[in-house]
C-alpha cells in the first residue's frame, strides 16, 4: 500500500514538474504582454497598450496578412486534395493502398528542418522565385497528411453500400460523391481543416526555408525581432497565436470526443 501510494506521489510530483517546465515560460510571457513597463525585470502595473500598438504596426500586420492568407489558401487547398486522395486510397486495393499510406506518412514524420531545407533545394532546382507562393505550395504539402488521416477513420466508419446504392438508384458517381460520401464523413473533414489551418498558422522552420525576406509571416518576424532585442509588442503578437492555436485546439478535441460518442 505505502508503496503504490508513493508511486502515485512521484508520478504527481513528476508530472507537475514537466507541465511547469513546459508552461511557465508561456505563463511568463502571457504576464509581461500585459507589462506597462518595457523592462522584462520590473512589472510598473497592467496595460492593454501593447496590444493597441500590435495593430498599428505596419510590419506586424502585413505579416499577419501574409500568415492568414497562406494558411486559408494552404487549408482550402490541402482539404481538398486530402480529401480526394482520402476517398481514393480508400476505394484501392490493399496493398496499393497501404504502400500510399506509408508514403503519406513520411511528412509528419520527417522533422521540419528537412522538409524545408528539401523543399527549398527543389524550388531553387525549378528556378521558382521564393516568396509568399512557394510558402503556400510548402505548407499546402505538409498539411495533406493531416486532413489525409483524419478523414481514412470516417471512410472506414461508413456503410460500403451506401454509395452502390446511390449508384444503382440511378445518382451520377459526381453526385453520389457530394450527396452520400461527403456528407458521411464530413466530421473527419472538419476536423482536418482545423488541424491544417493550425499547422499552418504556427509554422515557421518550413516558411523559413521557402519564402523570402519581401514575405514575413508572423512567425518569422517574432524570430526576426530576436536578433534586436524583443520587443513587448512580440509577447503580445505571440500570446494572441498562443490563444489562437489553443481555442482552435481545443475545438478540435471537443469535436473528436463528440465524433467518438456519436
Amino acid at each position: 500500500m505505502r508503496n503504490s501510494r508513493g508511486v502515485r506521489t512521484f508520478r504527481t510530483v513528476w508530472m507537475a514538474l514537466v507541465l511547469i517546465f513546459l508552461y511557465a515560460p508561456i505563463l511568463v510571457m502571457i504576464a509581461l504582454s500585459f507589462n506597462a513597463s518595457v523592462s522584462r525585470s520590473q512589472w510598473t502595473g497592467f496595460t492593454l497598450d501593447w496590444y493597441v500598438k500590435v495593430f498599428h504596426d505596419p510590419s506586424i500586420l502585413g505579416a499577419l496578412r501574409t500568415t492568414v492568407e497562406v494558411a486559408v489558401i494552404a487549408t482550402v487547398v490541402s482539404t481538398v486534395i486530402g480529401t480526394l486522395g482520402a476517398i481514393g486510397m480508400h476505394a484501392m486495393n490493399t496493398n496499393m493502398a497501404n504502400v500510399l499510406i506509408n508514403v503519406s506518412y513520411l511528412p509528419m514524420t520527417t522533422p521540419d528542418i528537412v522538409t524545408g531545407v528539401s523543399l527549398m533545394l527543389m524550388f531553387l532546382f525549378a528556378k521558382v522565385p521564393l516568396g509568399k507562393w512557394t510558402m503556400i505550395m510548402a505548407h499546402i504539402a505538409f498539411d495533406i497528411p493531416y486532413v489525409l488521416f483524419s478523414v481514412m477513420p470516417k471512410l472506414r466508419q461508413m456503410n460500403p453500400n451506401l454509395y452502390e446504392a446511390a449508384l444503382d438508384l440511378g445518382c451520377h458517381p459526381l453526385k453520389a460523391l457530394y450527396k452520400v460520401i461527403i456528407p458521411e464523413i464530413m466530421p473527419g473533414i472538419f476536423t482536418g481543416t482545423l488541424l491544417a489551418f493550425t499547422m499552418s498558422l504556427d509554422d515557421f522552420v518550413i516558411s523559413y526555408f521557402t519564402s523570402s525576406d519581401m514575405y514575413p509571416n508572423l512567425s518569422r518576424i517574432v524570430y526576426s525581432s530576436t536578433k534586436l532585442g524583443v520587443k513587448p509588442t512580440m509577447y503580445a503578437v505571440s500570446t494572441m497565436m498562443f490563444v489562437s492555436i489553443l481555442l482552435l485546439l481545443v475545438l478540435i478535441n471537443r469535436r473528436t470526443k463528440l465524433e467518438d460518442m456519436g
